[in-house]
């Protein structure tokens, strides 16, 4: 006799499913979310006003979407060219895995670098950190990206630079 059976693919799915089910509440959140970001003096006060619920409710909400993984990530963009940058570049850097952190935490309080991530490696490209400088020319990036380099120990940089500019958007969901 087994005790123990495997589950189905279905089961699994259903299971999936039932865990991360998405209540009306979280979908007006999302919703209201993936606007503009309000530019008042009490952004999550407005925000939980339209969602009809206090704001330790929206904060919770959102707190706890995020623990379930039902929201990855938020952010602001950054649209350089409408804050008066006329240049930037995504400079990759190989930096030692003992001193990623630290120097990520470092390159992260440079007011003209407004992106800071770490990839995996792969063959042929060692690069691990990633930061998007932004300046009033190329001479200024890279001006930038040696007293990057100098004040964290970190090797110069792989320069990539913009070869054309994209229309920026984002995914929206529960939209009606």
């Amino acid at each position: 006799m087994c005790l123990f059976r495997k589950k189905h693919r279905w089961e699994r799915k259903r299971n999936m499913a039932e865990q991360t089910a998405i209540s009306e509440l979280d979908k007006r959140i999302i919703r209201i979310l993936q606007r503009d970001f309000p530019l008042v003096a009490e952004p999550y006060k407005q925000m939980a006003e339209e969602a009809g619920v206090s704001v330790d409710d929206f904060v919770a909400r959102v707190q706890a979407m995020r623990e379930e993984k039902k929201i990855r990530k938020m952010g602001a963009v950054l649209r350089h060219r409408e804050v008066g940058f006329k240049a930037n570049v995504l400079a990759a850097w190989e930096v030692p895995a003992e001193r990623l952190d630290a120097i990520a935490r470092e390159m992260a309080k440079c007011p003209r670098v407004s992106h800071c991530y770490d990839r995996t490696t792969a063959p042929g490209w060692p690069y691990n950190l990633y930061t998007m400088i932004h300046g009033q020319s190329r001479k200024e990036c890279e001006a930038i990206a040696v007293d990057l380099a100098e004040k964290t120990g970190a090797s110069k940089p792989v320069m990539l630079y913009t070869k054309k500019e994209w229309k920026k958007t984002s995914m929206r969901y529960f939209m009606e």
